[in-house]
């Protein structure tokens, strides 16, 4: 395919699409090592909008902002109407900024978009965390159609583990455009605690819950995915009050996401239930001393599947399926959808268990050594010196029924 884009001997213009706060953490080290190489790389970074704030927030924690915002979430809009929005708005940047490589994370609507537009327009498409798959195209919704459209539009796919790999090249992906670099996600939990002391974040909590959690098992809860929405969530927030009414030295810190149906869920069931603190969505930094300070976390978060075994304490993911097969095979997780029994009932095991507790908290993180973003950035380099010196064509690489 032709390519169309100001490709300049020696030098790219990497564009890095991200729209929420998982995508802004998990690209975050991706930025800093594009930015570190200013001669051979220009680094401009879109804040799509559709979490603006949190993704603002989490930029922030890195020291990083984005160089173009482009607003386009509105109160209570659909996924057909922020679609719509983020094609306008992408097809105008892409047309005036001309980038070289357009790099999107994950499966969201803005990596969706951005990689589909950038394709329209003939540039260079990266994929962050491709190939995650769990092959029910509701579960997550929409997230799996997302991330397998991204598959087909992709130029070069950074797959974050051998299973993931193994996905892409089912799908019929070339297997040269595919490189196995670990998750960015591991990475970046890595900077920022080898930057910030643990004391430093924990004083980023409100005195008022550190002093509440003090002497308690702490349980971090976050679920916000919209396969929960109705029933699942009901389910969840009835689980979450058992527990606390079945274990007194057991606490229950829920960031609740700002989305209004989680929101009025949450605050119906659970509001004023002692020894469960609901609280506004907290930054990154604050979520890791509470990630720190936890005795177990359960969550619906593809992120924080991927984060808390560095910290090892053992999850309970509540989903019946996961596009991270990897964290429930390494006994770092289990899955344990959203029936309040079974959350009950594997929440009380670890609870009353130390051996299984400590059997999953030992168990390691299977997401990478922290060095995926260094293997992007090297990945991206050695195409574009490929493609000035002539030595490389762009990949047809799928087989198309």
């Amino acid at each position: 395919m032709e390519r169309k884009g100001p490709s300049q001997a020696g030098s790219m213009k990497v564009a890095v699409v991200l729209g929420t706060r998982p995508e802004a953490i998990k690209l975050a080290p991706v930025i800093e090592d594009l930015r570190r190489d200013p001669e051979r790389i220009t680094c401009v970074v879109v804040n799509t909008g559709q979490h603006r704030d949190m993704a603002i927030q989490a930029l922030a924690a890195f020291g990083l902002r984005a160089d173009v915002d482009l607003g386009t979430m509105r109160a209570g809009q659909s996924l057909g109407s922020l679609t719509s929005r983020l094609f306008h708005e992408l097809d105008e940047f892409f047309a005036r900024g001309r980038p070289d490589c357009v790099l999107v994370q994950g499966d969201t609507t803005s990596a969706m978009v951005a990689a589909t537009t950038a394709f329209y327009h003939r540039m260079t498409v990266g994929h962050v965390e491709a190939g995650l798959r769990t092959y029910d195209r509701l579960a997550p919704f929409p997230e799996e159609i997302n991330r397998t459209f991204i598959g087909h539009v992709a130029d070069l796919h950074f797959a974050p583990t051998e299973g993931a790999r193994d996905n892409l090249l089912r799908a019929g992906v070339d297997r040269r455009s595919i490189l196995v670099t670990g998750n960015t996600v591991v990475d970046a939990v890595h900077r920022i605690r080898s930057r910030i002391s643990s004391n430093a974040r924990k004083s980023l909590l409100d005195p008022a819950l550190l002093s509440a959690v003090q002497g308690k098992r702490l349980i971090l809860v976050t679920s916000h995915r919209r396969e929960s929405f109705g029933p699942g969530l009901q389910n969840i927030c009835r689980a979450l009050r058992d527990i606390v009414q079945r274990f007194q030295d057991a606490i229950i810190v829920y960031p609740v996401h700002l989305n209004p149906k989680v929101q009025d869920a949450v605050y119906r069931t659970l509001g004023n239930t002692e020894r469960i603190h609901l609280l506004k969505p907290v930054g990154y930094l604050e979520l890791m001393s509470l990630i720190e300070r936890a005795y177990i976390v359960l969550t619906d978060s593809g992120g924080l599947q991927e984060e808390v075994p560095s910290f090892g304490k053992p999850i309970l993911i509540l989903r019946d399926v996961t596009e991270r097969p990897e964290v429930v095979k390494a006994g770092c997780a289990r899955l344990v959808g959203t029936s309040t029994s079974s959350i009950v009932n594997n929440a009380s095991e670890l609870m009353n268990v130390p051996q299984i507790y400590l059997r999953m908290a030992s168990a390691g993180n299977p997401f990478g050594d922290g060095h995926a973003s260094e293997r992007i950035v090297a990945r991206l380099l050695d195409q574009k010196r490929r493609e000035v010196t002539g030595n490389v064509r762009h990949l047809q690489h799928h087989v198309y029924p």
